[in-house]
């Protein structure tokens, strides 16, 4: 099994692998717009970007981290001891700052003086182009000392600089490196000497900038500050946007999944400084640092809506003006280009979903109004009725949710987004757009409802499943067909990124609806091949990664599966408890998809829907 990893940040920078075994921090990233994606700062396995060190006399001295927590669910703090040397380690990523600090506090435990020299040492090994995949970046390193923080800078450049990032010390210390053909080694170090008893702190501060004196001042700004105010500001950032759950496994991953979404689905670019949103910013998540719709706004959007509103009207703002001309496409860069072709008809309609939900939260009704929405609006109406049938009511699509081929094209849950999308635009612009306009929306809702019974309905064989106890065996009864190509052909399938069980959450039919009621039965039947009824993570999958989703238990969460989610919840490791695209159906522990972003968001909001109320 991989070592677990904890991930922090804010909205600057990310710090995606901090070792537990360690406390090392194996690489940085931040998002760049003229290179439409991530940029990502890195040490190797053996040698990693930084680690904490311990010498007595020039001897290293090894550090037994005995345990770890998240302060505030978010910030890594650990515990350590080296002989009677009590050792606590602190990093902190601090709201609105271009950086982060590595805080280390020192207690002597023992019953005689010690002396020693501590700090952070590591290898700047190499630095990479990450939107999916990883590239290394064809520049040159630079280290050398500065007068700007009186020790030494970290530049790469390309002729002109790229990026850059600098260290400051808390108290008089040295720094001193190394550079090789397998990079840039470093030690930063001060000396201590702490009686019985006694405690120090040592505060490395780490700017990020474009040059020397952006990343030299950003380092700066955190020293002036000082460690104990960026440490109280954070904290109650966190606690602003924290809320109460009885369950305390609830509180915990409710929290963490909260927090990673909001700093790791979305971020500032360093170089533009514009706010833009992303699918994940580690690129340990297999297709980071990109753009999709649906990830954004369907399964991201719902958590920060809960949280901070101001924020979600910024990614709306950003959804409607970088990102708008190409709405629907599969996936795009972060400056709205198209990175991966395709039509996805679920996507096209996230963007209507996710601002209902904000009008409906705030009540910002002059949002509406704004030239930039109601341009979007219209442009996605125009681009929806391209994708109807000549004579029948419904919308095709090109790819499925999970982003692969369709088998047949008129699909039944993205027809649905469909219904609720034109309601929903009706609603909204009441008394803004013509109301013939208007009304032509809802007459075509109810068409598209009564188009999907007639040809997205279809009878099979039920048998008795793990939630089947009220469908007779091996009858003939009236089921969702996940898609149908309107002449005859349909297919018997579901996928957690769209699944049919979201039907009664997008108010489309009642949780007891026979069909509906049918049609999961038939899903979560052991004789469906990605249900995984009998194992101990009951949950559907499908051949995109086969083993049960998350988004499936947020899906199950969403449609009132409490009890059952509960007993999933318990079992489940995930990626050190942040969602991941999949899970082992036995043990529980992350298959596919470590470190995704919009999809902790998801479970985060379906935690809240589910259990939140307790607590209002």
């Amino acid at each position: 099994m991989a070592e677990a990893r904890i991930p922090t940040g804010n909205e600057r920078l990310s710090i995606p692998s901090i070792m537990e075994s360690d406390g090392s921090i194996f690489d940085i990233t931040f998002l760049h717009m003229g290179a439409k994606g991530l940029i990502d700062i890195r040490g190797t396995d053996s040698n990693p970007l930084m680690r904490p060190f311990l010498t007595k006399e020039g001897t290293p001295c090894p550090i037994h981290i005995t345990s770890w927590e998240r302060l505030n669910h978010w910030i890594p703090q650990f515990q350590a001891q080296s002989g009677d040397l009590g050792i606590k380690g602190t990093i902190l990523t601090p709201i609105g700052e271009r950086g982060f600090i590595y805080h280390l506090e020192f207690n002597n435990t023992g019953t005689e003086t010690l002396k020693f020299s501590a700090g952070l040492e590591g290898l700047w090994h190499s630095s990479w182009h990450c939107i999916n995949e990883d590239k290394l970046l064809d520049g040159k390193a630079h280290v050398y000392y500065s007068g700007w923080n009186e020790g030494i800078v970290f530049d790469f450049r390309y002729g002109v600089s790229l990026f850059s990032f600098a260290p400051m010390l808390s108290r008089k210390g040295a720094m001193e490196f190394q550079q090789t053909e397998e990079g840039v080694f470093y030690a930063i170090s001060a000396p201590f000497a702490l009686s019985p008893g006694e405690a120090a702190t040592l505060d490395i501060f780490w700017g990020l900038g474009f040059e020397e004196v952006a990343s030299t001042t950003s380092a700066k700004e955190m020293l002036r500050q000082g460690y104990a105010y960026e440490l109280e500001n954070t904290l109650k950032w966190l606690e602003q946007r924290s809320t109460r759950f009885e369950n305390p496994l609830v509180d915990q991953l409710y929290h963490i999944n909260l927090f990673f979404n909001f700093f790791f689905a979305s971020g500032m670019t360093m170089d533009t400084e514009e706010m833009v949103l992303v699918t994940s910013r580690s690129p340990r998540y297999y297709v980071s640092a990109a753009y999709w719709d649906r990830d954004s706004l369907l399964w991201s959007f719902p958590s920060i809506l809960l949280t901070d509103h101001a924020h979600a009207r910024q990614m709306l703002d950003y959804v409607f003006t970088r990102q708008i001309r190409n709405v629907g496409i599969h996936s795009r860069y972060i400056d709205g280009t198209v990175l991966e072709p395709g039509f996805e008809l679920d996507e096209l309609c996230a963007p209507i979903l996710a601002l209902t939900s904000y009008i409906e939260t705030t009540g910002d009704e002059a949002f509406l109004r704004e030239p930039h929405i109601q341009k979007g609006v219209r442009l996605i109406l125009s681009r929806l009725m391209e994708k109807k049938h000549t004579r029948i009511d419904l919308f095709e699509t090109f790819l499925q949710p999970t982003d692969d081929m369709h088998v047949y094209r008129y699909i039944t849950y993205n027809n649905v987004l469909v219904w609720r999308s034109l309601l929903n635009i009706a609603k909204l612009f009441d008394g803004i757009w013509n109301s013939a306009e208007l009304n032509g929306y809802v007459q075509l809702a109810s068409s598209v409802k009564a188009a999907i019974y007639e040809h997205c309905v279809k009878e099979v064989k039920v048998r008795r499943g793990t939630d089947a106890s009220s469908v007779g065996d091996g009858h003939a009864k009236r089921i969702f067909a996940w898609s149908v190509d309107l002449e005859g052909r349909y297919d018997i399938y579901d996928e957690p990124p769209g699944s049919l069980q979201l039907l009664p959450f997008y108010g489309f039919v009642e949780k007891e609806d026979e069909i509906f009621k049918n049609t999961v039965a038939v899903i979560r039947s052991p004789d469906y091949p990605y249900s995984f009824a009998n194992s101990p993570i009951p949950e559907i999958g499908c051949p995109h990664a086969p083993h049960p989703w998350i988004l499936s238990l947020a899906n199950s969460l969403l449609l009132g599966r409490l009890s059952q989610s509960l007993e999933i919840l318990a079992r489940l490791k995930m990626d050190n408890l942040i969602a991941c695209e999949s899970v082992d159906e036995n043990t529980g522990e992350c298959t596919t998809g470590a470190a995704f972003a919009t999809c902790a968001g998801f479970l985060a909001f379906a935690l809240y829907h589910a259990f939140g109320k307790e607590s209002s």
